[in-house]
């Protein structure tokens, strides 16, 4: 009789579920750090600006290996749903619910709702499949069923995706890390410990996540926790220097008041339906979900478009920096991105106003 199962995701369709609410987690955190960024004036807050750059393209690097992961073990990546986008504020998916993200420009409130999503986990705590405390607990439930089920179903049988699905470092990727292709139990724990360690810090306990800065390649990367720690407390960390110990390299100097006055969790709903808010914010929002379906094609059947994404990247930005330069009706702030989900039969109309107004 086979030994019982140490964990709770207990099936083939039980990790293939979880594999999709990871990948729902890590996009959820890119709309709030988007939004950060986009709102620093330019030519300000250039320590501010490198550190949202490259934990957002590491938060890309991270839904591609939950995409990898989820393809390896025979699923079908889907992004290009209304769950990717059901509104801020809202809880990270399938999360600990005590805190909710919101979109927020960049400032001390922002950087206290990140360090929330990018909290290590205690040391001995559990792993927690559902209703996580921590985000790397979650994925030490789904470690624990990798192997479990490896054990029990045998590796063949559970690493069943086609390896044509596996994106790969040639179809581009520039930041901190790696992609990792999935084909076996050690890939995909070395996959999950990629995304955790660059989350949190390496083997729970380093302020580093084992790279090299993307930005400073003479320096040590330090994880996405301990960078908005850095912004935080106004210094770097520095070789010996420990969770415990605090930064105590250079200080890092930022001008809260260099950022555009983008309201909190802005709505379409807020504005008048003909009105050049609403219409910029509605065209924003189409954009983003051709990302999404564009990812979502690059992850089930042609890797190789990925690379296409960058093009869609930059016309976001530019999307979401004219709506942050547009006041809002009451003049007590700027709009900015609302990143509501449209459905694929309502993008395919483009009014007349804003394409010419974008050319």
């Amino acid at each position: 009789m086979p030994a019982p199962l140490m964990g709770t995701i207990t099936s083939l369709e039980s990790l293939q579920e979880h594999l999709q609410w990871a990948i729902e987690l890590e996009h959820s955190t890119i709309p709030p750090y988007l939004c950060a960024l986009y709102s620093i004036e330019a030519g300000h807050n250039a320590a501010a600006t490198e550190v949202l750059s490259s934990v957002m393209v590491e938060e890309m690097l991270h839904l591609t290996l939950a995409a990898n992961l989820l393809n390896a073990v025979g699923g079908r990546p889907r992004l290009d749903i209304p769950e990717m986008l059901p509104g801020y504020p809202h809880s990270l998916p399938h999360g600990d619910r005590s805190f909710a993200i919101s979109l927020f420009r960049f400032g001390p409130e922002a950087i206290e709702i990140f360090l929330k999503i990018e909290q290590p986990s205690p040391a001995g705590a559990p792993p927690e499949d559902d209703n996580y405390q921590t985000i790397a607990q979650f994925y030490d439930a789904i470690k624990q069923g990798f192997r479990d089920l490896s054990a029990t179903l045998g590796e063949t049988n559970v690493f069943c995706g086609d390896p044509a699905r596996q994106v790969t470092d040639q179809h581009f990727y520039s930041g901190g890390g790696r992609i990792i292709a999935v084909h076996n139990l050690a890939t995909a724990l070395a996959a999950l410990d990629e995304i955790v360690e660059q989350g949190e810090g390496a083997n729970h306990v380093q302020v580093w996540d084992g790279d090299s800065d993307v930005f400073h390649p003479e320096r040590d990367q330090v994880a996405h926790y301990y960078r908005f720690q850095e912004l935080k407390l106004g210094r770097r960390y520095r070789r010996g220097d420990t969770p415990r110990s605090g930064p105590t390299g250079d200080p890092i100097s930022i001008d809260w008041d260099a950022v555009l006055p983008m309201r909190t969790n802005p709505r379409t709903s807020d504005h008048l339906p003909d009105g050049p808010i609403r219409l910029a914010q509605e065209e924003f929002n189409r954009s983003y979900c051709d990302l999404l379906q564009l990812l979502e094609q690059a992850f089930n059947d042609a890797p190789q478009m990925l690379g296409a994404t960058i093009g869609a990247m930059f016309t976001l930005k530019a999307q979401a920096q004219a709506l942050m330069q547009m006041p809002t009706e009451d003049g007590l702030a700027t709009a900015g991105p609302t990143f509501e989900y449209v459905a694929p039969n309502h993008r395919a109309v483009r009014p007349r106003s804003v394409n010419k107004s974008a050319g």
